[in-house]
């Protein structure tokens, strides 16, 4: 079967409170569990409460991605540097949070990331994740460093899992100030555990550590709500 790059303007739009069920987890080999639909609300969050998101390339249809292992950082595992933790308790940064989904988005967006060939976050995810911003569903954090718009990040939120989406930072310790943040924030509103998808040493100096996609499955099964 042939697919058109990105999204299918054909595939019925699924509003906020309508589901799609992709194939079962028994069903899955590799870390590419389905190819391509839409990004609509429905869509979207049909995809994060079984365990799957997107992640494609610009010539690439859309791709519905599960990998294994998964990166997941639990409250306890929270990981905030000597460093990190000064510079917190300094108040160095200026964080908010949902203060301005809009620029994160476009900040990560916009960021040159060696090795990727460019960003998979194009103008149909842009559009898709504001909207679930706007439904509540995507927090952001943004960090000011003396007033000056420096980096944040963002994810969405089911029931009591955070999926972590993207960061950036224009300043030094940026990023990391706006996540540290975020986390605290969500774990004190009752997150059980931030998905942190795909295992890289940035995460894992957070406190990232690696589960099997069983594992996770299983944890996001008792928590998605």
């Amino acid at each position: 079967m042939n697919f058109r790059p990105g999204p299918d303007p054909a595939f019925p739009h699924l509003g906020e409170h309508d589901r799609y069920l992709f194939p079962p987890p028994h069903t899955w080999d590799g870390s590419i569990i389905a190819v391509g639909g839409n990004l609509s609300p429905g869509m979207l969050l049909s995809a994060y409460e079984q365990g799957i998101f997107p992640w494609y390339g610009p010539e690439d249809p859309l791709l519905w991605q599960s990998p294994d292992p998964r990166m997941v950082i639990f409250p306890d595992n929270l990981h905030v540097s000597r460093s990190m933790h000064t510079i917190l308790e300094k108040g160095a940064f200026k964080i908010t949070i949902n203060g301005d989904f809009a620029a994160v988005i476009r900040g990560c967006a916009e960021t040159e990331r060696p090795g990727q060939g460019g960003t998979w976050i194009n103008a149909d995810i842009i559009a898709a994740y504001t909207e679930l911003h706007r439904l509540g569903r995507v927090y952001s954090a943004e960090a000011y460093y003396n007033g000056e718009f420096s980096g944040g990040c963002y994810g969405l939120r089911i029931g009591r899992v955070f999926c972590g989406e993207s960061m950036f930072a224009r300043k030094p310790n940026a990023s990391k100030a706006a996540f540290i943040s975020l986390a605290r924030h969500l774990f004190a509103d009752g997150a059980a555990f931030i998905d942190c998808q795909v295992p890289s040493d940035h995460l894992r100096s957070l406190g990232g550590q690696e589960i099997s996609r069983a594992d996770f499955l299983t944890l996001l099964h008792k928590n998605r709500g």
